[in-house]
């Protein structure tokens, strides 16, 4: 089954057509990266998915219901998703572990706070005061809000803003975790090593459009690419790109008469591919 089905998805707001006609299928058990500039149009098609944003015109499943409809008082269904917003408020005068237990109360089949925390790294600032967090503290527990209530289907819009690198790849360990667990999670982020190293696939959304659907090897023809190798020659760096790296590589030995100088082989990165596939905008 597919846990996010949509069809000709289109949002305007006056003249600006924000959404122009977005197709998506998403199957059950797979992490899939939502990748665009600031005003493509990944936070509207995300809200729409997530019942908080009406649509003009389209089709959208979520979990097999519209979420137009759900997104208005649909509890069953609101139990069985999870959301991490790029910003939330919440009550500076609860502790972290106060706040967590009071949000598992709004699920069927809520995880355990204390593991939650662990899961997200604030084990130790289970009883501070959450106006007293960190900015990547209080990330975390969004984070932790977002997991509590065991989701089939997880929203995660920006997780890892304000994570240290430590922390970015332990929660990268927790959403693996997940998705063998079995959830689903749709994934936005800005950090193109982070959808490398979580999806299974990307889709790249720009003015409104998908322009493309593929695996982080494969997006924008990145595994057929030419590769560039480069060594060292006496005082020089010399480069050349090539469809066949190993011939270059084989005759550049047999020049050197072995171990190549500074030798290294290099394809495009998927930062490289988005950002050419988006026209070199930058977030």
């Amino acid at each position: 089954m597919n846990v996010i089905e949509v069809k000709g998805l289109k949002k305007s707001y006056g003249q600006v057509h924000a959404v122009r006609g977005v197709d998506l299928s998403i199957p059950a058990g797979e992490i899939f990266a939502l990748l665009g500039p600031n005003g493509a149009g990944k936070t509207t098609t995300v809200e729409i998915l997530e019942g908080f944003r009406s649509r003009d015109a389209g089709e959208v499943s979520v979990l097999g219901f519209d979420p137009k409809v759900q997104g208005h008082g649909g509890r069953q269904w609101r139990d069985r998703i999870g959301i991490v917003l790029q910003s939330a408020a919440d009550a500076g005068d609860l502790t972290v572990i106060e706040t967590v237990d009071h949000f598992s109360g709004y699920y069927s089949k809520p995880r355990k706070p204390d593991e939650v925390l662990a899961a997200v790294g604030l084990e130790e600032k289970s009883g501070a005061l959450i106006r007293n967090l960190s900015g990547g503290q209080r990330r975390r527990l969004d984070v932790a809000l977002g997991i509590i209530g065991s989701p089939e289907l997880l929203f995660l819009d920006e997780p890892t803003t304000g994570f240290d690198p430590e922390a970015r790849r332990a929660f990268w360990a927790l959403i693996q975790q997940l998705r063998g667990d079995g959830t689903s999670i749709l994934l936005t982020t800005h950090y193109l090593d982070e959808a490398e190293a979580l999806a299974d696939r990307v889709a790249v959304i720009n003015d409104g459009l998908i322009i493309e659907v593929s695996t982080p090897a494969e997006l924008g023809g990145r595994a057929t690419s030419q590769a560039v190798v480069s060594w060292r020659d006496g005082n020089q760096i010399k480069t050349e790109a090539t469809d066949n790296p190993t011939s270059v590589v084989t005759r550049l030995n047999a020049h050197f008469g072995g171990e190549i100088p500074e030798l290294t082989v290099t394809r495009p990165s998927l930062e490289d591919i988005y950002l050419t596939m988006i026209g070199g905008v930058h977030e």
